[in-house]
């Protein structure tokens, strides 16, 4: 089939089944069990997009994939894009760990959970990070006890990412304790839906609560959701963060352009359209302050740099799986670009660019001050940005310890 039939048949196919009210702004169209959608159009635009297998395009059809090649993934994406679709393409699901299963899970493995993250019915979240163990992940002391049938599972997680609307949670676990701390590490999926889990979320001073505690008390883990080898799932878990930092660094094969969790919409536009309005124009209608005007410029001349880097590594990518070490690179700018874009555009705002709550603030500043707090969190979460650089210093460049 040519890409122009192709074409035509996805715009079709989009005008017949995406409905008006996933259309243009509003609110994501939720997936797994414990958000439910309450509009109806919504959840039968979810089941017929991800019974297409447009949820996850590029994946394998045999287990609810698309099956498209890249070429066909991107015209897909530019037809929603065209027809400003809101797609229930995210989510931990089908950024980290389906990539992971479709490397390292068993066939069955592979049958069970993947069909269920294309149609959006399961939520995942991921347990790594302890309170003792952070940027040093192999000290984690969560332990997975062998009790014949099952593991028993017993420790804490923090900065659990929507745990707290998570239908199961990818961890890894501690299997050998005496072993050396890479090692007797394992990788294992958990319900979250059982007695032995406990979901605390965590108040942040943006106002949110995306991350949360996550406690296990002799929570059951099955035997066949045991990921890769038992005592060797540090392998299995830095390959996911390699699936996360391309997401976040916007690298993914993903069908529709979005970007990236790391960087800021159109900071051009944003940043001029805020600079005009905070800073004044002249009488050519340029932003008034010349500082300001080439800071805007230098924002918009580092983004499209970053996007045509982005569209160069994707193209170049000709496996269609997902980069090494090098997907810190993009994590690493991503995260320093969206957290630098954040803490301009409150500047430009002046003491506007600070406000919490009042009258005197509108919708557009008390944004700006939630943004300006949460980038902090860009250059944390995922691996800090000194984590990010020790791997591009040794695995990309080959520098010594």
């Amino acid at each position: 089939m040519s890409l122009a039939t192709f074409r035509e048949e996805v715009r079709n196919w989009l005008a017949e089944n995406c409905p008006d009210a996933a259309r243009g702004p509003g609110d994501p169209i939720t997936i797994g069990s414990k958000r439910p959608i309450e509009n109806e159009e919504l959840l039968t635009w979810r089941n017929a997009f991800g019974g297409k297998g447009w949820s996850i395009p590029m994946w394998p059809s045999e287990y609810g994939g698309g099956g498209l090649n890249a070429e066909e993934a991107t015209v897909l994406g530019e037809e929603l894009v065209a027809i400003k679709a809101r797609t229930p393409m995210g989510g931990m699901g089908t950024s980290m760990l389906g990539p992971t299963l479709l490397e390292y899970g068993t066939e069955e493995q592979k049958m069970r959970h993947i069909p269920k993250i294309a149609l959006g019915e399961v939520a995942w979240c991921q347990g790594y990070s302890e309170p003792g163990a952070g940027s040093d992940l192999a000290g984690l002391r969560t332990r997975a006890e062998d009790k014949g049938d099952v593991y028993e599972i017993n420790g804490q997680k923090i900065w659990t990412s929507g745990a707290q609307f998570a239908d199961w949670i990818f961890t890894l676990v501690r299997t050998d304790p005496d072993a050396p701390k890479h090692d007797g590490i394992s990788f294992i999926l958990i319900d979250m839906n059982q007695p032995g889990v406990t979901v605390k979320p965590i108040r942040l001073i943006s106002g949110s609560s995306p991350f949360c505690e996550t406690f296990f008390d002799n929570a059951i883990g099955q035997k066949d959701d045991l990921v890769g080898q038992l005592n060797r799932g540090w392998t299995v878990g830095k390959r996911l963060l390699q699936h996360e930092r391309s997401g976040q660094g916007g690298v993914t094969g993903s069908a529709r352009p979005r970007r990236s969790a790391t960087t800021p919409a159109r900071p051009r536009n944003m940043l001029a359209e805020t600079a005009k309005h905070y800073v004044g124009t002249d009488d050519a209608g340029r932003i008034a302050e010349p500082a300001a005007r080439d800071k805007v410029i230098q924002f918009a001349m580092n983004s499209r740099s970053f996007q045509l880097t982005q569209q160069r590594a994707k193209e170049e990518n000709t496996s269609g799986k997902t980069m090494g070490e090098a997907t810190s690179i993009f994590k690493f700018y991503g995260a320093t670009m969206g957290r630098d874009t954040a803490d301009f555009r409150t500047s430009l705002m002046g003491s506007s660019g600070y406000g919490w709550e009042g009258d005197g603030f509108n919708r557009a500043e008390l944004d700006a001050t939630r943004g300006f707090l949460s980038s902090r969190a860009v250059t944390i979460y995922g691996g800090t940005n000194e984590i990010q650089m020790n791997i591009v210093a040794k695995r990309v460049l080959g520098l010594p310890d």
